[in-house]
């Protein structure tokens, strides 16, 4: 019987083992490689629900911000409306008005429908505007 050289198969066996060795790390990287892609499409796909879900809360604030904003607009045209049509002022400014071309307090009070102290503030801020 013949003996077997077993320095001489070393090599050969180290290089065998090496490539082993080498498939099950290629395996385990494959592998790892899958689960790492499996997590990151998740992700995509977690931040893809978030973003549409802010895209949506944004679109719905901004409705919200014109309705606001219609809704101030339409308060301010009732607010200047009502300052034009207000009696009081309309009457205030012809008061005023009078106090500059001469008129008295009593004829304040029967012109403007307003009431002697309204009459004599009327008379008094204007004459001291005019000082």
């Amino acid at each position: 019987m013949t003996s077997i050289d077993w320095t001489a198969l070393a090599p050969w066996g180290l290089t065998l083992a090496a490539l082993l060795l080498l498939m099950v790390h290629s395996f385990q990287n494959r592998l790892q490689l899958s689960k790492l892609r499996a997590q990151l499409r998740e992700r995509n796909e977690a931040t893809g629900r978030e973003l549409h879900a802010v895209s949506s809360s944004s679109l719905g604030v901004g409705h919200r911000v014109v309705a606001c904003e219609r809704q101030l607009h339409e308060l301010r045209s009732i607010q200047d409306e009502m300052r034009q049509n207000d009696p009081l002022r309309v009457s205030y400014d012809e008061a005023a008005r009078l106090v500059d071309l001469g008129a008295d307090i009593e004829d304040l009070m029967n012109t403007c429908g307003i009431s002697r102290p309204e009459a004599e503030l009327v008379s008094a801020l204007k004459k001291r505007k005019a000082a």
